[in-house]
């Protein structure tokens, strides 16, 4: 058996979906694009330029990816987020800096704890949503 995070960019993120593994695999180390499925010409659910399905790694992770033009009630929410575990500094720092700017927004701060508390997760925490909708939360491990 094998698991993995589907991302289904609908609504205000169809067609943005390309440009995203983009940033993505751009901003983190030892990431690629293993394959992009394009939707055929008349093809229900999108266009030719739209992503019917497609595959690419963060770090050595799988994740894969589709978008579709028909009118869904949903997109991406921050109940469910991807969390990234790194013991350097300067790597969460950077990625969460990359990923919170151009249109992102910070909802907990990357921060040492400062009094408030250990959230129980590492020395540092926090947690931002991307430009394209989708959640990450940060932690530097001990």
């Amino acid at each position: 058996m094998k698991t993995t995070t589907f991302l289904t960019f609908v609504g205000s993120q169809c067609g943005k979906a390309e440009e995203a593994i983009n940033f993505y695999t751009s901003t983190f180390p030892n990431s690629g694009i293993k394959s992009v499925t394009k939707y055929a010409e008349g093809e229900a659910g999108g266009t030719p330029e739209l992503i019917k399905y497609g595959v690419f790694t963060l770090n050595g992770t799988e994740y894969m990816v589709s978008e579709s033009n028909y009118n869904h009630q949903w997109s991406f929410t921050p109940a469910v987020s991807l969390l990234i575990i790194d013991s350097s500094d300067e790597v969460i720092q950077t990625i969460f800096e990359k990923l919170s700017s151009n249109g992102g927004q910070i909802m907990v701060p990357l921060d040492n704890y400062k009094g408030e508390g250990d959230y129980g997760f590492g020395k540092k925490f926090g947690w931002c949503e991307d430009k394209y909708g989708i959640s990450w939360q940060f932690v530097l491990s001990e």
